[in-house]
């Protein structure tokens, strides 16, 4: 691939991510144009951004989501290459395959790579001719009760009946032994083909105590490609992802080796380019399987940036510009430990359910290997039309003990008020023993947490003795003492919460 600079970028996106590119890509010089929804008209990363462009109404299907405005605006305002973030159109290979038409590069891998690992059939065909360890299983449709014992004898029970058509849990049996095959079989076929008019099911080995581990990957148009080490993702709801650290708290260097390996494998299976993110599923015996490629920056990018001292997006950019990496696999090392928790406007006492409002109060902390990832400021409102993230809150300290140490006092520091959020949850992990052992799984909202972890004392009462202990002056300021310290008083995104 021949250099290519590029002088203006249009990030295809909003939020927080939408702010995190733009002040990469202004540290290098580069200019950059904002498309927005009318809701977030006067969001941070309109007025952070040289040019910004309204593409739509507040639905994403008819704004952030229509190929044919985003290349409008990139035509009219002479844009070089577009940044796609997370989400929206970021794995859309129709969209890079629209942008490579109109002669604007795309920051990110090729079509062919995304439409590949797009297809989990596809992806896993792919990473089997490379060796990548895969979840035992059958290839193809299973039907018959003789088949599926043989398939189950031979991985062993646990087993899964997944339906091959779907998603969302349905046509899924988990089959603990051969007394339950043929109903777990009947069942799984009879929802699949009620569900998607299609009774195709399919097994796999059911991976027990599963930690959700992945690895950040780097390749340049020039060969090179390497792993940045891993994130720990298994603090999940709804099978989404709430708190990450890196690096994992139980991969030795000889499994890191082992997994950063793999994921370059899957990589180099379809010429990949630029920064993407390997998912491994990690069993209770230390077996690792390959999951899916995001093909993609993720959320949880800043973690890794903390722990290895990359931009990730100055590196994609780079690579996008025909650039070769400028550091090999030797070079990357370890530094530290980081963490990051998800601030969504949810009540996790409500099953996580989104909440909706204004922020009446907003106060982000600070301090020593602080960082916040946000993209919104108090007054704002949090709209329904999309995901309810309203900041990525990441520490970094010397060790895993630092970091969680750092975490707990950086939420405790930010006050938020108007919505419910998931900070008070996600203090109730880091102070949970199996996190802090790092004994943890996919499984932990399952197994160790209830919506009453998280009852105290009555709100109205807890402030009013605050005030009193403080001795408030008129404004209801309050100056803490070495007594009123040792009481534990609550943090502010307690005292602030409705």
């Amino acid at each position: 691939m021949k250099k290519r600079t590029i002088g203006k970028i249009l990030i295809a996106n909003r939020g927080e991510i939408a702010l995190r590119i733009m002040r990469s890509a202004k540290e290098m010089g580069i200019a950059t144009v904002a498309v927005y929804s009318e809701a977030d008209r006067n969001a941070p990363f309109v007025r952070a951004a040289d040019e910004a462009v309204c593409i739509g109404p507040p639905p994403s299907k008819e704004s952030y989501l229509v190929i044919d405005k985003i290349l409008k605006v990139c035509k009219d305002l002479k844009v070089d290459a577009v940044h796609p973030g997370y989400g929206f159109l970021s794995e859309n290979g129709d969209f890079a395959k629209a942008l490579e038409k109109a002669g604007v590069l795309f920051i990110g891998p090729s079509p062919g790579a995304m439409h590949i690992m797009g297809d989990k059939l596809a992806a896993k065909e792919a990473v089997k001719k490379h060796g990548v360890p895969l979840v035992p299983g059958t290839e193809g449709a299973v039907s018959d009760l003789q088949e599926a014992l043989q398939v189950a004898k031979t991985i062993q029970f646990p087993i899964l009946i997944k339906a091959a058509a779907g998603g969302g849990g349905k046509g899924m049996r988990i089959v603990e032994k051969e007394s339950e095959l043929k109903e777990g079989l009947e069942r799984a076929i009879s929802e699949a083909e009620n569900a998607f008019g299609d009774g195709s099911v399919f097994i796999e080995k059911f991976v027990t105590g599963p930690r959700h581990i992945e690895v950040q990957v780097l390749a340049d148009t020039h060969g090179t490609t390497v792993y940045v080490f891993e994130r720990e993702c298994s603090i999940q709801r709804r099978h989404q992802k709430v708190i990450e650290e890196a690096p994992s708290a139980v991969l030795t260097p000889a499994m890191r080796k082992r997994m950063g390996n793999a994921a370059v494998d899957v990589a180099k299976s379809v010429n990949y380019v630029g920064a993407g993110t390997v998912e491994f599923l990690l069993d209770s015996n230390g077996d690792f399987y390959f999951m899916e490629m995001n093909t993609r920056l993720q959320v949880e990018h800043p973690v890794t940036e903390m722990i290895s001292g990359l931009d990730l997006v100055k590196e994609q950019i780079k690579v996008a510009q025909g650039e070769k990496l400028t550091f090999s696999q030797e070079d990357l090392k370890i530094d530290g430990h980081a963490i990051e928790v998800r601030v969504y406007a949810e009540d996790p006492a409500n099953n996580f359910l989104p909440d909706i409002g204004t922020l009446t109060t907003y106060r982000p902390p600070q301090g020593p290997g602080v960082r916040v990832d946000d993209g919104f400021e108090e007054g704002m409102e949090i709209p329904i039309h999309y995901d309810p993230m309203i900041a990525k809150l990441i520490v970094h300290g010397s060790d895993r003990e630092e970091a969680i140490a750092r975490m707990e006092r950086a939420i405790d520091d930010y006050a938020i008020a108007g919505v419910e959020t998931t900070l008070p949850f996600c203090r109730f992990v880091l102070g949970h023993a199996s996190f802090r052992s790092g004994k943890y799984d996919t499984l932990f909202v399952r197994d160790h947490f209830s919506p009453g972890d998280l009852e105290g004392n009555d709100p109205e009462e807890m402030i009013a003795a605050a005030l009193v202990a403080a001795h408030v002056d008129a404004e209801q300021r309050w100056v803490p003492t070495a007594e009123i310290a040792d009481s534990h008083l609550p943090s502010p995104w307690w005292l602030n919460r409705r």
